[in-house]
């Protein structure tokens, strides 16, 4: 994943339109500590932060089309990469001041170009599978922030000129993808709050009516009540029953027997049972 970002980085800094200084520069992605000494001039990008972007975080699920249905998984994360660049110099003296600032402001003015990375850039797997979400930069933004002295302190060097860069990149999740069925039909059963019936259908685990089922109303006390037969779309209907809780026990030819409780009241009338797997 940040291997392929660094990879990116080189990729976008070898454009045959970039500066010829640039392209002759070597590109370095290693930490420029106390013993950082590189042999020619070097653009150094040091990713030194990960951080997940809460303002382009989506909390919904991706639904994704399938040939049987839909899949669904957890949305891609948005990471802010942030990369220290700076410029290194073989040269002594003052001429080695004046190639490092040459080679920062033409990192800095090239990169700037770029508020998108092409997907022509992407490498690895930023380019496949394709970035749900366009990768944006942000070259040089002043932010709040630890100084950057005790930044180079820390790595054990003199404080030196560099610019801050900035990728957002999309990235999966670990997540078990769940599937679902393909949506057939939609269908509307109306109620009335006057005639109230206790309506329902039977359907198996693939969603098909399960005609020729028996259902038998059962009350909390464990009586049967009343029993209906499924019609050829699974349907059964209990008029005349008071508003209570109660188990529909269904018997269906081949399958074990399987009870589900129900609350009937005036806004509860619709109930459908859908029969586990065999």
């Amino acid at each position: 994943m940040f291997q392929d970002l660094d990879a990116t980085l080189r990729a976008l800094l070898s454009d045959p339109a970039a500066p010829a200084d640039l392209r002759a520069a070597d590109v370095s992605f290693d930490t420029p500590d106390r013993g950082y000494q590189p042999a020619q001039a070097t653009l150094n990008f040091f990713l030194h932060e990960v951080v997940e972007n809460r303002e382009l975080r989506d909390e919904a699920r991706v639904m994704t089309r399938t040939e049987t249905g839909y899949t669904s998984r957890l949305p891609s994360l948005r990471l802010d990469c942030g990369y220290l660049v700076t410029a290194w110099s073989s040269r002594t003296a003052g001429s080695r001041a004046q190639e490092e600032h040459h080679l920062l402001g033409l990192a800095l003015l090239w990169l700037s170009r770029f508020p998108v990375i092409d997907d022509r850039y992407l490498q690895g797997a930023l380019k496949t599978p394709a970035q749900p979400y366009p990768v944006p930069t942000v070259v040089a933004r002043t932010r709040e922030s630890p100084g950057m002295g005790e930044f180079w302190s820390a790595l054990g060097i003199s404080p030196r000129p560099g610019f801050p860069l900035t990728v957002t990149i999309s990235v999966d999740p670990f997540d078990e993808v769940e599937p679902y069925p393909e949506v057939r039909a939609i269908e509307v059963h109306g109620t009335r709050l006057d005639d109230p019936v206790l309506a329902g259908r039977v359907v198996d685990e693939e969603l098909e009516p399960v005609p020729g089922a028996t259902v038998t109303l059962v009350d909390r006390g464990g009586s049967p009540v009343s029993t209906r037969t499924t019609g050829e779309r699974g349907q059964f209907a209990f008029p005349d029953v008071e508003f209570a809780t109660y188990t529909l026990r269904v018997q269906a030819g081949g399958r074990p027997d399987h009870e589900t409780s129900v609350s009937y009241a005036p806004d509860r009338q619709i109930h459908n049972v859908i029969l586990p797997g065999p």
